[in-house]
């Protein structure tokens, strides 16, 4: 088979040269003389590999030396450079230094497509020069699919899901994070939460990671369960007065409240009566306490899921009078002492006793 190498190219353009040399570079065997009429092997380098980052600047240089007629860089199959003529029309990709001892290119804002093999093809006056160099990109992680934010139900199972891509492989991980809880997790894309609870709700982090970077993105699960009613609190007061009856429910989503006294539904504004509702709580006031305002009430907290209920009793404080208390008056100190018939009664008896 005749071989034609960049020696003896007189007759035909740069690029065919070029081309035609290095695939036969290409074809045949490492180490296998490649001559054309006699003349000497070609000189082949090999590079250590250069690792570089997606989105940084790759600079590509070879020696060049004396006698040097024509000289190129190529990708793969594809002319970038051939001397100071740009044969690649990415516009990423420029020329640094063309001169008797260098020859230097450089590609901005590295991608993934950039990875391969490239070739600095060098034509002296007696033989052909190449040097090639394997370029690996390494790519940060990216989350590309996440689960969205959920909200389930109180003994459901959940699955959240992480998928992401980088170069090495980003390694993928599930953590709790508010609250934190360092014994929920996962090392995979998958976590798992069987029968979940209302201790279970919060904020949960996938991380992915490589040599690079870290990518993280949450996900918020909430989760719904029917209403619990803290014990009610009796209460009382005076004739008249202010009272004011409380009721607390934990529930998600949030308890609509609902009053009774007996079997009669209390709405705001009956009978002076005034309810109000700030999330978990509700209050029930008495502006004038009367004698029918005293009994039982019950009030009962509702949402999609369920209902809870507690009674509270308002009952009523009656104030000393004049009719109920005696009061003795010390007439040494000139203090006074409040005493009841009863009281009164047995400290007489008491006297009469210590008399005999």
């Amino acid at each position: 088979m005749k071989m034609v190498v960049c020696g003896y190219c007189a007759a035909a353009s740069w690029r065919r040269c070029v081309v035609m040399s290095l695939r036969l570079l290409f074809l045949l065997p490492a180490g296998l003389p490649v001559r054309s009429q006699g003349e000497s092997q070609s000189d082949n380098k090999q590079m250590d590999n250069i690792t570089v980052r997606q989105g940084e600047t790759l600079f590509l240089s070879c020696s060049q030396g004396d006698f040097v007629t024509h000289t190129a860089w190529l990708n793969r199959s594809s002319i970038l450079y051939a001397g100071e003529d740009k044969w690649s029309v990415d516009p990423r990709v420029s020329l640094v230094t063309l001169n008797q001892d260098e020859f230097t290119i450089k590609i901005e804002d590295v991608d993934l497509t950039d990875e391969g093999q490239y070739i600095c093809a060098v034509q002296t006056s007696s033989r052909p020069r190449t040097t090639s160099v394997h370029i690996i990109v390494q790519v940060p992680p990216k989350i590309l699919n996440l689960s969205k934010d959920l909200v389930v139900n109180e003994g459901s199972n959940v699955m959240l899901m992480c998928l992401a891509n980088g170069k090495p492989e980003p390694a993928i991980g599930w953590r709790m994070l508010s609250p934190s809880d360092d014994s929920l997790a996962s090392d995979s894309e998958i976590l798992e939460i069987p029968f979940i609870s209302r201790y279970r709700a919060g904020v949960y982090e996938c991380t992915a990671a490589n040599e690079i970077a870290v990518d993280t993105q949450t996900v918020e699960l909430t989760v719904n369960y029917p209403p619990s009613v803290s014990d009610g609190r009796d209460v009382g007061v005076t004739l008249g007065q202010r009272g004011v009856l409380e009721c607390e429910a934990d529930a998600v989503p949030e308890a609509d409240f609902e009053w009774y006294r007996d079997d009669r539904r209390i709405f705001n504004g009956f009978d002076g009566i005034e309810i109000e509702d700030a999330g978990a709580f509700s209050k029930l006031t008495f502006f004038n306490v009367s004698e029918a305002d005293y009994g039982n009430y019950t009030c009962i907290a509702i949402n999609k899921l369920g209902s809870a209920n507690t009674s509270i009793i308002l009952y009523q404080i009656i104030e000393p009078t004049s009719s109920t208390l005696l009061q003795v008056q010390d007439g040494n100190s000139g203090t006074s002492t409040v005493f009841t018939p009863t009281c009164l009664l047995f400290i007489i008896l008491l006297q009469l006793l210590l008399k005999f």
